[in-house]
């Protein structure tokens, strides 16, 4: 059973890539390595590590025509547990090594594990310069608002107040929300998911893969050791209904169940808020529904939607934000290559090699 999230089905992300020979079929286990698994019991990155494994071989492409890139953190062991290329990085750097293999090699389709800490801390710069230049790449972003890999520090996504090891008062920075940040970066493909929702996370993952252009995923995980139920209120089943906002391309952004629907309207100064759908209409505000449309070139929209996830998690967009097509980065350098090469008269050849190191003045030194 999949999620319709009404994003058409296209695969223009992988296009390039080598496929599989016709006939031959691809399995979960095909994409499991013989490493063991060494994250800690009940982690959410096994719940996520699974989901992968069981999609990918419905892309039908070559395993050695995947490459996973990542950075440090718990997240980053990924690539190990993948029989496929990767590459276990340097800190907070995965995205700028993704975005040399992605504009070097368009025959890979090239994936970044990152975390909330390597990711938004010291990778930061470096996160939203990929989304900007729109390189064609997917990013999974695993937020469990922690450091867990050096044993329970806080992190750039950490609540204010939260008791840690570096904040033993309570942590009185100011958290980013992902999404929003992906979203004032122009990434052209906005998505949040959950690892303990394997249906959602499976479909939102299938949407990301065959977007061309950078896909960023944020992905909420649990981490059951230093920051345990950071995501509670949104896994309780009639919690849910009260807080999760489920987006869904072409329809109102509401929450509730069918009858005790509430609907997102506009106000006056750009704000939003929830509405009772029986009032909607007797408040004069039907013309002020906010119809969710990933594909406005305008993020406007789709930031004020993100707002709405508040630090208390009232209430938690979920789906894909933004879906937008650009031209990629790699792609565009790819075509200057090729045009600078013909006007040259062709590739350049072992003399023209040493000309440019000679250059026009040159001495002997003896």
């Amino acid at each position: 059973m999949s999620i319709d999230l009404g994003i058409p089905t296209v695969t223009s992300g992988t296009a390039g890539v080598p496929a599989l020979p016709e006939g031959e079929k691809q399995t979960r286990k095909d994409f499991a390595s013989d490493q063991e698994v060494r994250w800690c019991p009940g982690c959410g990155d096994y719940a996520i590590l699974a989901a992968v494994q069981g999609f990918l071989p419905e892309l039908g492409l070559r395993r050695e025509n995947i490459t996973f890139v990542s950075g440090i953190g718990c997240s980053s062991r990924f690539p190990y547990y993948l029989d496929t290329y990767g590459m276990h990085s340097i800190h907070g750097r995965a995205p700028a090594i993704a975005t040399g293999l992605a504009t070097s090699r368009p025959d890979l389709s090239v994936w970044v594990v990152t975390g909330d800490g390597d990711a938004l801390s010291i990778g930061g710069n470096h996160l939203i310069h990929a989304m900007r230049r729109n390189v064609n790449m997917t990013i999974l972003l695993f937020n469990n608002r922690i450091y867990g890999l050096t044993k329970g520090q806080y992190s750039p996504t950490s609540q204010p107040g939260l008791v840690t090891k570096s904040s033993p008062m309570g942590s009185v920075d100011a958290p980013f929300n992902p999404v929003s940040l992906a979203l004032g970066a122009e990434g052209t493909f906005v998505a949040r998911t959950m690892d303990s929702d394997r249906k959602h996370l499976t479909e939102v993952l299938k949407a990301a893969a065959a977007h061309r252009g950078t896909s960023i995923v944020e992905i909420y995980q649990n981490c059951p050791i230093f920051n345990d139920g950071a995501f509670e209120l949104i896994k309780d089943v009639e919690q849910q209904k009260a807080r999760l906002v489920h987006l869904r391309d072409g329809e109102p952004v509401a929450i509730g169940d069918e009858g005790e629907r509430e609907l997102l309207v506009r106000g006056e100064g750009g704000s939003v808020r929830f509405v009772p759908e029986a009032e909607v209409s007797e408040q004069g505000l039907a013309d002020h529904v906010v119809v969710h449309d990933v594909t406005l070139s305008d993020p406007s929209q789709a930031f004020s939607i993100s707002r709405l996830d508040s630090e208390s998690m009232t209430h938690v967009p979920m789906g894909i934000f933004r879906a937008v097509d650009r031209p990629t980065y790699d792609d565009q350098t790819r075509a200057q290559v090729e045009s600078a090469v013909d006007l040259a008269g062709g590739p350049a050849t072992d003399d023209d090699l040493q000309d440019l190191l000679h250059g026009k003045d040159t001495w002997t030194v003896e």
